[in-house]
């Protein structure tokens, strides 16, 4: 069954941390709440979800993409590039535990989940500011086993390759582009986003999520045969929230 991981949003997530956007006040209580009704949406697609409780340790504990990949035979445990979460990763690593055997990514590369787009078995992997290429080099080990390659990918601009593109489906990827390696993606369709921080989508069968805030992206999408799904995630997005960093989508039927 289609099982999604997710964890509340917690009483410290206004102290989050940062890389791009101007600090703002967040209703905390809003976030929850908005939180919670992207649970309900994943619900309503089918999905199964582990709901993980709330950290006051951890602001940023909700972007549980971060600190691991979930593949269909193995669960990477990222060594993420921001030092201040590498200690969400235990936690959330006990969790998947129960679907995957695990595979911690060891220093000195740092990796995180943000960073990599996967289109069958060709992981896209974003050398950002938190994920280095010792890094991506140090996933294609263990990986390659099962018949994964990794490609890097140039980011700039934004913290990971999520923010920049995402696949959609259909042999098509959502990009801004100005925030990538040129032609990373050349074998794909480009739908180029009207907004610039609205390729971070979420595809869930044959439905992607899409941020409220971004109408024109949705426009696109529906005019380019997609359906479409939008949801409000804007007390979110002050924390530079995307809508794929919230969860960690994978077949539970498959692994351990």
């Amino acid at each position: 069954m289609l099982t999604a991981i997710t964890r509340g949003v917690g009483p410290t997530f206004a102290d989050c941390n940062l890389e791009f956007l101007v600090r703002q006040p967040i209703d905390v209580d809003r976030a929850v709440a908005q939180h919670q009704a992207y649970e309900t949406c994943l619900r309503e697609l089918g999905l199964q979800l582990v709901s993980l409780p709330p950290d006051p340790e951890f602001p940023d504990g909700l972007f549980v993409e971060d600190p691991a990949l979930v593949l269909d035979e193995i669960a990477i445990v990222c060594r993420m590039g921001a030092e201040v979460r590498r200690k969400e990763a235990p936690s959330l690593a006990d969790a998947i535990a129960r679907f995957r055997p695990l595979e911690w990514l060891a220093a000195p590369g740092t990796l995180e989940g943000g960073d990599v787009v996967r289109i069958g078995k060709t992981l896209f992997v974003g050398i950002s500011p938190r994920s280095s290429r010792e890094g991506s080099a140090r996933l294609a080990d263990l990986i390659r086993p099962y018949g994964y390659r990794v490609v890097p990918v140039a980011v700039h601009g934004c913290m990971h390759l999520k923010s920049a593109c995402c696949s959609v489906g259909r042999d098509t990827v959502l990009a801004n582009r100005a925030w990538m390696e040129p032609g990373a993606f050349g074998d794909f369709r480009i739908l180029e986003v009207p907004e610039p921080w609205a390729a971070d989508v979420l595809r869930v069968g044959d439905t992607v999520i899409v941020p409220a805030s971004f109408p024109r992206t949705q426009d696109l999408l529906e005019r380019s045969g997609f359906h479409v799904r939008s949801l409000d995630v804007s007390e979110l997005q002050k924390a530079e929230a995307g809508v794929t960093c919230m969860s960690l989508i994978f077949e539970a039927s498959t692994g351990v």
